[in-house]
């Protein structure tokens, strides 16, 4: 039995397995500022102190998960803070680039990763689990039926890999899903040519009625005029992240 009960609303789902803790913590070859996303009762806490970062931030929305490792010794050095992670300021925690690692919540998962690529170039390297279905669909390529939204948004900016598929079995509660570990490194795209908001925008518009071709699609966005060229003819699962920036410039300019 866990030392938190979990509830419901929070999504929790403990991590017990310690060999996988150690798998997700070794991911992290050399000393970076850490943001620990749901500490939870401290299972991949306990092996980041052992690697001694140079700083680490864990914040949890569930207070007696805070409490319960400020009452540990061998958290004290470890900032930590009770709030919701989607409306904490990333910038307010760290000065220059950092890393993230995290049991993220089932249901916040998506949400969690749209603020990650908001603050995509003060974050060098994302280690996560999360539910194997939406861990799929982000390293997904083209031409797949997982292939979506977040697939084309994240692998724009991080190169993307499974480290290791876990079993239910591995959390107290077990979920009713399969969950994935997967890493996300920082590439070298600074800018897109465009903002940020209107690739999103074209992103999530052309998916949203995915069986359309993109021409019918794109509607929304009244640029009916610019509709000629063949990509138009294309439905979004058939076009690669780069098309997406090509496509974006191409609308805007």
């Amino acid at each position: 039995m866990n030392i938190i009960k979990s509830k419901k609303k929070f999504g929790q789902h403990f991590l017990k397995d310690l060999s996988i803790a150690k798998i997700i913590v070794q991911e992290f070859d050399s000393k970076h500022e850490i943001l620990e996303i749901g500490p939870g009762d401290g299972v991949l806490t306990n092996f980041l102190v052992e690697q001694k970062f140079d700083k680490i931030v864990a914040i949890d929305i569930d207070n007696r998960s805070i409490e319960y490792l400020k009452s540990k010794k061998r958290f004290s050095k470890i900032h930590l803070i009770n709030n919701d992670i989607l409306k904490i300021n990333f910038s307010n925690l760290f000065k220059d680039h950092f890393s993230i690692i995290g049991n993220l919540p089932y249901n916040i998962s998506s949400q969690i990763l749209f603020k990650i690529l908001e603050y995509r170039d003060r974050i060098g390297l994302v280690v996560i689990m999360l539910q194997k279905e939406v861990a799929d669909r982000i390293i997904s390529s083209s031409h797949s039926k997982k292939y979506g939204i977040l697939s084309v948004l994240i692998q724009t900016f991080f190169e993307v890999r499974k480290i290791v598929d876990v079993e239910s079995k591995s959390f107290d509660p077990p979920p009713k899903v399969q969950s994935s570990v997967i890493k996300l490194i920082r590439n070298g795209v600074l800018n897109i040519g465009v903002e940020f908001s209107f690739f999103k925008t074209v992103v999530k518009s052309s998916f949203q009625r995915r069986r359309k071709i993109l021409r019918n699609s794109l509607k929304n966005l009244n640029l009916q005029d610019k509709f000629h060229h063949d990509i138009f003819s294309k439905r979004a699962e058939e076009l690669s992240s780069d098309d997406f920036i090509w496509l974006s410039k191409y609308l805007k300019n």
